[in-house]
């Protein structure tokens, strides 16, 4: 009987910690930048809650095409796009922050204040006084443009195709007491609402990979842009190391394109020669992961203990029907596409931080 009691109050034991310890990381638990999303508010985006596993089958199915290259054409990419967000909007919130974007590693700062440095560098470098207005091509749930105006002053424009990141965004905007600097819209960055030469600056953080071709988002930017104006870009792109004939490196590359909604990976050669042809003048450019820069991809090795621990809590969820059907599986895309990340920064053949400052003539 006494054994009977204390294996009773070891299970009660037991039951409560997970219990608790469930509770806090599906109801109270979410990263340090959002303050607000948790695991048990994910969802399908603008997708309803019965259409996500279709939404994530869909994702994949633009990689089953006979040619295998459907999603090189640009009229396939923004729906291509807007079905990825729409699947990892929440996700990234929950797992990640309100900054879709890496940045390098600084010793003593945290990943928040790193990735904020990392924003306000991009500004900076746009050398534009309070009350600028500047363009965010490829914004995201806005963490970025929030920084940036906190930081500057100016007034920022974001765009992005998807609508369910366009009202997060907002959400986020006026909770930070920035909805007067901070405007969002929903559109494609290939074809933007915006008249000619009415931006004073513009930047996009790790978005214009998205575009089919570089050089039509490029070309889109510098029509908004004022002459004199300048445009900073953090790319993803292939480095110098990548080696085309290499099957590892070629599995690295096609891992990270398709788990990140990428029609193809360029090459850091392309970047200048694509900006200069539409009219660009370069000003600088920089690969930001090269030392003295610490590794970017640390982060996403020191998340894995982390990964579990939100995959158990996802697949939960999603039993329990709270989370859409769907979920988990793209919870685990998300993972496996983690690791190739990480493999692209330990062989030096992959930077998500090709920075490129480009000027338009006057």
């Amino acid at each position: 009987m006494e054994f009977f009691n204390e294996l009773l109050t070891l299970f009660c034991t037991a039951l409560v910690v997970f219990g608790g310890g469930f509770f806090y990381f599906a109801c109270l638990f979410g990263s340090a930048e959002q303050k607000g999303k948790n695991a048990v508010q994910l969802s399908g985006g603008s997708l309803a809650k019965e259409k996500v596993q279709e939404g994530y089958e869909q994702y994949w199915s633009f990689f089953r095409h006979p040619n295998g290259n459907e999603i090189d054409t640009s009229d396939k990419v923004p729906a291509f796009v807007d079905t990825f967000y729409n699947l990892v909007t929440d996700i990234y919130e929950w797992g990640w922050g309100q900054s879709f974007h890496f940045s390098p590693r600084i010793s003593g700062k945290s990943h928040r204040d790193a990735t904020r440095m990392h924003e306000e560098m991009a500004v900076n470098l746009l050398d534009l006084k309070p009350g600028a207005r500047i363009l965010d091509a490829g914004c995201g749930v806005g963490g970025p443009m929030r920084a940036i105006a906190a930081h500057s002053g100016a007034n920022i424009v974001g765009i992005t195709i998807n609508e369910y990141q366009v009202k997060r965004a907002r959400a986020h905007n006026k909770k930070a007491g920035l909805d007067s600097l901070c405007e969002v819209v929903c559109g494609n960055f290939l074809q933007m609402p915006f008249a000619d030469d009415s931006f004073d600056g513009a930047y996009s953080i790790e978005a214009t990979c998205h575009a089919p071709k570089l050089e039509e988002v490029y070309r889109e930017i510098y029509r908004v842009l004022k002459p004199g104006s300048l445009y900073v870009s953090y790319e993803w792109v292939t480095t110098e190391l990548y080696d085309s004939d290499d099957p590892e490196h070629v599995e690295i590359i096609r891992g990270i394109e398709r788990g990140d909604a990428l029609p193809r990976l360029r090459s850091y050669k392309d970047i200048a020669e694509i900006a200069t042809k539409v009219g660009f003048e370069v000003v600088k450019e920089k690969d930001l992961a090269k030392p003295p820069a610490e590794p970017w991809w640390t982060r996403l090795k020191m998340g894995r203990i982390a990964y579990w621990r939100n995959h158990v809590v996802v697949t939960v969820l999603a039993w329990l029907g709270i989370a859409p059907k769907g979920v988990t599986d793209v919870h685990d895309m998300l993972f496996v596409t983690a690791d190739y990340l990480a493999k692209g920064g330990d062989t030096g053949i992959f930077t998500p931080m090709h920075m490129i400052l480009c000027r338009k003539p006057e």
